[in-house]
């Protein structure tokens, strides 16, 4: 599973209610989308593009289990997320909403605002195509890249019952 986008880069120890702030969670995924991140980048909202990838340094999306905040990212249209670390919650709950998230440590150093980047889930490679860096992660786990594509836990709860014990 591969993604090739541009680059918007964030730093360390991003929590959820930085992603979307707590007047919008009962707004609608279209309506939180259009602030995700905002505080941090305002023209994060304005200008993310389908395919775009997020890159943050550790901790992303540590303070709530809540997935809302994984839904409004992939409401942006981003390609992928990739992280230093995550918090553990908000890493599975990317899956769980088909949004694709990768560790790679030192990912934050090789890439800047901008700079269009290479992803391979599966191999855990990132690729910067701008400078020519590389960086290697954790692969995802091959059912993590059953779920992405089927478009998420419930899509695969849907097309593959059995693995559910149902």
């Amino acid at each position: 599973m591969r993604f090739e986008g541009r680059s918007w880069a964030f730093g360390d120890n991003i929590p959820t209610d930085r992603l979307v702030k707590p007047q919008y969670v009962f707004e609608p995924v279209e309506v939180m989308a259009q602030h995700v991140l905002e505080d941090l980048d305002p023209e994060f909202p304005l200008q993310v593009a389908a395919g775009d990838i997020v890159v943050t340094g550790r901790h992303f999306g540590q303070s709530s289990g809540r997935a809302i905040a994984t839904k409004a990212l992939k409401g942006t249209g981003i390609g992928c997320v990739v992280a230093e670390s995550f918090a553990r919650t908000f890493y599975r709950n990317c899956f769980e909403v088909g949004l694709p998230a990768i560790e790679v440590p030192g990912i934050k150093d090789l890439v800047n605002r901008g700079d269009v980047l290479s992803v391979d889930l599966s191999a855990g490679e990132v690729v910067n195509t701008t400078t020519g860096a590389r960086a290697t992660g954790s692969p995802a786990d091959p059912f993590l890249i059953d779920m992405l594509e089927a478009g998420g836990l419930i899509a695969l709860a849907a097309k593959r019952p059995e693995l559910f014990g149902t």
